[in-house]
């Protein structure tokens, strides 16, 4: 992005970057299912895939969104009035200038359907002009917006456009049929043709040598003028199929002939001496008139190439996205869900402070008040979290709920937490367990070499990894060595990471085999708790509960050497 352009989502493109979140980590953190409850049609999930997967670290656009999406939470009424205009615009935003590609070919079904993209355009600029006439709007964007969709109201431009669409829309509307005049020589044969009217009433058919034998006797019912009366009946001169095929293009190319703007000549047809074929004639006539009529209309609509259709139009899949995750949010937090606006650029050293987080799959599975809810902090020292615990302990729902918070957050939506305060990151970045078929050719270990090498090249102090049981896939021995070796070199890069994993050695050993004498940036051992056998799904702190936690699950299901083998247990003095 170059230059800058209205924008309700992307603003400032002339300094501000973006990167593209791969689609590992959209599939990882669950947001495919997500997007598919928030979008109102299957036809808007690309629309909000395309937004949340474009990712930049400048704060200013995460505030910037956020501002947005608080003024259209709190006016339910400027979101009603947009999603009723979305109802009569579906082509403007889903077929028409937005998806257009500079250079395409102008045809005349092209040409009609920009006309209709204009008169789109014209109850866009209104409805949004109307829709913002509120005083106390409080974001950058949508104040910017007003006085943009005002400053085209305003102009003269819009006014003469919104004149001339308005009797070309009414024009077009009104066709039923047109009428085409043919002279011919003494041979019967075509030497040129010519449209004379277009009519708001269709012909009736007839037969063609019924038509044409009343046509010509007897002989005072040929006509010795050529002004059309309105009294013959409609003859065609070839086969039915061919000829109608020759109108019909003519009838598409004239629907706009009645609006003065649009005026055309008779189009005139030099004899061919060597062809006597009408129907071959008929078809470079209406070639010949199809042309001109394209061509004038090019002219016509090139007088408003310079209005910002394209800006306003843009706008419309950008207002989609916000009112459509406003009206996801607004029921859950009448249920009882929790969401906070998030603080972008407040936690410093590419830090974060979440307070009372959680993961958005839990709606919908247990109720609001069931749901846990964890504190959890990157700052200067707190770097690389080791998180263990029991097998379903909640270990991926909480690394899930982080990246959530982030993507979230970046986009301006409200997170789920009493309070979250970030500094964006560049890249969100997962390493979960691979499907078995991406596997076949390096192994399980090796896919997971190859696809952590990768996520480290990419990712910078800016960025947030997320790995989920990472070199798990081998032998105890192999899969610490390489895990010491990875922490290792992500404290190099300081990159905020979560690390979930079964080796609680691995957490065990971070002072003696990973953090370095005089780094600030440390990774610290975070643990899942459980209590008498019991995941509790709460994090803290705290070094890991290894051994005693297996012991109390075995204990819990009746897997102890005493239980097995019925010896009695020896209380430890």
């Amino acid at each position: 992005m170059k230059q800058n352009s209205l924008s309700i989502l992307f603003p400032w493109q002339d300094r501000v970057t973006y990167r593209q979140l791969p689609p590992e980590t959209w599939h990882d953190l669950g947001l495919d299912a997500l997007v598919e409850k928030v979008a109102g049609k299957p036809q808007e999930i690309p629309l909000l895939e395309r937004v949340m997967m474009s990712l930049t670290a400048d704060p200013e656009v995460s505030r910037f969104r956020a501002d947005v999406f608080e003024d259209l939470a709190r006016h339910p009424e400027i979101r009603t009035r947009l999603m009723a205009l979305l109802d009569h615009v579906k082509m403007f935003y889903d077929y028409g200038v937005v998806n257009r590609h500079a250079g395409d070919e102008a045809g005349i079904w092209d040409l009609m359907h920009r006309l209709e993209e204009y008169h789109d355009y014209i109850l866009t600029v209104e409805a949004i002009r109307d829709c913002l006439a509120e005083n106390d709007l409080i974001s950058e964007g949508l104040i910017s917006l007003r006085e943009a969709v005002n400053e085209v109201y305003e102009s003269n431009g819009f006014a003469a456009l919104k004149k001339d669409v308005g009797e070309l829309h009414t024009t077009a509307s009104a066709v039923r049929s047109v009428t085409v005049g043919i002279n011919v020589n003494d041979r019967f044969e075509a030497v040129n043709m010519g449209l004379i009217s277009v009519n708001a009433k269709p012909f009736t058919r007839s037969g063609i040598l019924k038509s044409f034998i009343a046509a010509v006797s007897p002989k005072d019912d040929i006509y010795p003028e050529a002004d059309w009366n309105g009294s013959t009946a409609f003859r065609p001169a070839a086969p039915a199929a061919t000829l109608a095929e020759s109108v019909s293009t003519i009838a598409e190319a004239s629907v706009v002939l009645r609006n003065p703007i649009l005026s055309m000549t008779l189009a005139s047809i030099p004899r061919d001496e060597g062809a006597a074929e009408v129907p071959r004639q008929l078809d470079t006539a209406a070639t010949q008139l199809l042309n001109r009529m394209v061509r004038r209309l090019k002219d016509v609509l090139g007088r408003y190439v310079n209005m910002s259709v394209k800006d306003i139009s843009a706008l419309i899949p950008e207002l989609v996205f916000y009112v459509r995750w406003a009206e996801y949010l607004e029921p859950l937090r009448k249920a009882g869900w929790h969401f906070c606006k998030p603080e972008a650029g407040r936690a410093g050293a590419s830090g974060m402070k979440a307070e009372g987080f959680y993961n958005l799959k839990l709606i919908g599975s247990v109720p609001p008040e069931q749901a846990v809810a964890n504190d959890l902090v990157f700052d200067a020292e707190k770097r690389v979290y080791v998180l263990t615990g029991a097998n379903r302990g909640g270990k991926t729902t909480v690394t899930q709920a982080v990246g959530q918070l982030f993507l979230l957050a970046q986009c301006g939506i409200p997170v789920p937490a009493d309070a979250f305060a970030f500094d964006p990151a560049d890249l969100v970045l997962t390493h979960f367990p691979a499907d078995e078929d991406q596997t076949m050719d390096l192994g399980r270990l090796g896919e997971e070499c190859r696809r952590f090498r990768e996520l480290y090249l990419l990712s910078t102090e800016q960025s947030l990894l997320l790995l989920n049981e990472t070199f798990s896939t081998t032998s105890f021995e192999e899969g610490y060595y390489i895990a010491v070796d990875s922490l290792r070199a992500i404290l190099e890069k300081n990159t905020r990471t979560v690390y979930n994993t079964h080796m609680h050695k691995l957490a065990y050993d971070l002072d003696t085999s990973i953090n370095t004498e005089g780094r600030p940036g440390k990774a610290v051992s975070l643990v899942s708790e459980s209590r008498e056998g019991k995941a509790t799904f709460r994090i803290r702190i705290a070094p890991p509960e290894g051994k005693s936690f297996a012991r109390g699950i075995a204990e819990k299901y009746g897997v102890t050497y005493e239980d097995l083998t019925g010896t009695i247990r020896q209380n430890s003095p």
